[in-house]
């Protein structure tokens, strides 16, 4: 049985097998085609915080393919009520799948310990590896190949930033990160990030460094959920990271805009990128459908599940 708690649970192979999958179902529903692969097939998602695209993208992609889908939110009382061990393999054992987005990495790691199906990581804070697939996929959708292409993070190392990495650097695109020194990655992350090649990985202080020739600049905002009150802090230190027209400039001619969303314009981006033709969030945040549909049943119908 497998889990899948960060894009390192995915082989090269079984990750180019999982967008293969992701096309060829989008590419389905484009011509009216929904087939029934998941038929009578039940998704949990068992959710500690709030959630729009995760969720829904998940619900619907189980009932375009003949399966269903249960939301349990904190009225479950998850880790409250009851311990883990009592609760995740009951649970479990009534669902074929479940997808936990939790605020700490390390329980879904208990979660996945106790679980009789497999668990899918929806969002730690440690890791978002179903973003990472959804913005490699709308990468290859731009520019027609993942072989040669550079992206570069603009901000906090976050867990959109290290799944993003991860998944780059295994899949043999060049990541390049921008941070203040105190928001970059420490060396076990970094580690991680580089191996399968440090030369596909650069970490540096200076916006326009990391951009040069870049392919692809993504954002995310400066302070997420849980670091409300390091807000005016964040501002200040990330004041200079703000991606512009300007800082465009050091991109590739034909260079995208990405945000893993929600944004903050005026913050982390300026409205006049997130809002013009260099914008590719509406095809990104749409693949987090198609790329997630792709793990799981590529997950269910192939790796293996109970």
């Amino acid at each position: 049985m497998r889990h899948i708690l960060s894009c390192l649970d995915l082989s090269i192979e079984e990750t180019k097998r999982v967008f293969e999958i992701a096309f060829d179902l989008k590419k389905r529903i484009a011509a009216g085609e929904r087939p029934p692969v998941l038929e009578r097939q039940v998704l949990g998602l068992l959710f500690e915080k709030p959630s729009l695209r995760t969720r829904v993208s998940f619900e619907t992609l189980m009932h375009q393919t003949g399966g269903s889908s249960l939301f349990l939110g904190e009225d479950v009382g998850w880790g409250k009520r009851e311990p883990v061990r009592d609760f995740i393999p009951i649970l479990s054992s009534y669902v074929d799948c479940l997808v936990i987005r939790a605020k700490r990495h390390e329980d879904v790691r208990e979660a996945a310990e106790y679980s009789q199906c497999p668990v899918i990581n929806g969002l730690t804070d440690i890791s978002h590896p179903c973003q990472a697939l959804a913005d490699l996929m709308t990468v290859r959708e731009l520019f027609g190949k993942l072989e040669g292409i550079k992206v570069s993070y603009v901000g906090d190392a976050n867990n959109v930033a290290y799944s993003l990495g991860v998944l780059c650097n295994r899949m043999g695109v060049q990541f390049s990160i921008a941070a203040p020194e105190k928001y970059q990655f420490d060396q076990k992350s970094v580690d991680e990030l580089t191996a399968a090649g440090k030369d596909l990985f650069l970490q540096t202080e200076l916006a326009e460094e990391a951009v040069d020739g870049a392919h692809v600049i993504y954002s995310d905002v400066w302070t997420s959920m849980g670091q409300e009150a390091e807000n005016e802090q964040r501002l200040a230190d990330f004041a200079n990271y703000q991606v512009t027209e300007t800082l465009f400039a050091a991109a590739a001619p034909d260079g995208k805009f990405l945000h893993c969303l929600p944004a903050r314009r005026g913050e982390e981006v300026a409205a006049e990128v997130i809002d013009g033709p260099r914008s590719a969030i509406v095809q990104q945040a749409e693949n987090r459908l198609h790329a997630q549909k792709g793990l799981v049943v590529w997950l269910l119908t192939e790796a293996g599940s109970k």
